[in-house]
């Protein structure tokens, strides 16, 4: 299962169109239609605009996702990921944010 299944099954839950979410993130539609589809990896921001449009908290995006295998080719990386998920419930979307921009800093440029 990937996060844009879990945004979708909230948004038809609520009975919103992408319209209506377009309208309540001020994200384009065919946006929101290209993460619903797996096309598109949203940041953590983009998925906590989403999360507050759905009256969601953004760890609820990631529910259902743990049993989601990650895969790679590369052992260690595989390995490193997993360590990775299993902290995610207990951090704050201000922590995950911190994580990530160290993570950016410690990357370089794109």
């Amino acid at each position: 299962m990937n996060v844009g299944i879990v945004i979708r099954s909230y948004r038809q839950k609520l009975g919103l169109s992408q319209g209506d979410l377009e309208k309540r993130t001020g994200l384009m539609r065919c946006y929101i239609s290209r993460v619903e589809n797996g096309h598109t990896v949203p940041s953590i921001e983009t998925l906590s605009r989403i999360a507050r449009a759905l009256d969601a908290q953004l760890a609820d995006l990631f529910s259902g996702l743990e049993d989601t295998p990650l895969t790679t080719a590369d052992p260690s990386e595989q390995q490193f990921l997993e360590e990775m998920r299993r902290y995610l419930p207990v951090l704050t979307p201000a922590e995950r944010e911190r994580v990530l921009e160290m993570v950016r800093q410690m990357a370089g440029p794109a």
